[in-house]
């Protein structure tokens, strides 16, 4: 069964979906196994590694030591093709449909488009949206776009139903990495209510009632990064 077939029987389920986002260049390699070890005992049903800007180029050697030692799908999530590895069973094909950069519109993924071609990576495109978090986060400044503020519910739907209706397979509302404030749950509803496809959540949640809360609006997927970074014992707590 593919990832994207799982991710659409979940949703009908009403199964609720937990990635584990690993930016290679923040991984203490000396606690690896631990990390992974963290990873089994969580909830989480996938594992997304990527960054907006990833210097490490040891992406290929940490998806197959997590291999070894992890069952979850991988997925990349990533900032620019450079970071496109083979070892993982599948990529989010990010186009960041909030902004009007046309390197992170399109130019990137023409630049992907013919590694991907001779992969074998499972190839999801996602809308990806960047939600005003109240900070400047690492995917705004990158991408030079401004995150959609959210007193405009309404043009976040009608971004979000576009990306729907230009095919996209997934929309993923992000606050950005280590972001101050999640995803508004009124704004996650609202999305969740006037789409079809999987809506993928992630950025400033920094607690297990955040995760609920993200569950209850909509999400399909809730994303926790930065928070497990911070502890890996994260899942622990009541």
């Amino acid at each position: 069964m593919s990832i994207y077939h799982n991710i659409i029987q979940s949703k009908k389920n009403n199964k609720k979906l937990l990635a584990i986002l690993l930016d290679p260049d923040k991984i203490n390699w000396q606690n690896l196994n631990q990390l992974i070890s963290k990873i089994n005992q969580s909830p989480a049903t996938h594992i997304f590694i990527g960054g907006s800007q990833v210097f490490s180029n040891k992406i290929d050697e940490l998806i197959s030591e997590i291999k070894q030692n992890c069952y979850l799908p991988i997925l990349l999530f990533p900032g620019n093709p450079s970071q496109i590895s083979n070892e993982a069973d599948g990529i989010l094909f990010l186009s960041l449909i909030s902004g009007r950069n046309p390197d992170f519109l399109i130019e990137h993924q023409v630049k992907a488009a013919p590694i991907l071609k001779k992969s074998n990576l499972e190839i999801i495109p996602t809308g990806y949206i960047l939600i005003d978090g109240n900070s400047e986060t690492a995917v705004a400044k990158i991408s030079k776009t401004t995150p959609m503020p959210i007193d405009n519910p309404e043009l976040i739907l009608a971004t979000a139903q576009a990306g729907e209706m230009l095919g996209k397979k997934l929309i993923y509302l992000e606050a950005g990495s280590g972001a101050k404030n999640a995803v508004p749950v009124e704004i996650i509803k609202l999305i969740s209510q006037n789409i079809e496809i999987p809506l993928i959540v992630g950025g400033g949640i920094v607690t297990l009632d955040g995760i609920k809360k993200a569950y209850e609006a909509g999400a399909a997927i809730v994303v926790i990064g930065t928070a497990f970074e911070n502890d890996i014992n994260f899942f622990n707590h009541d």
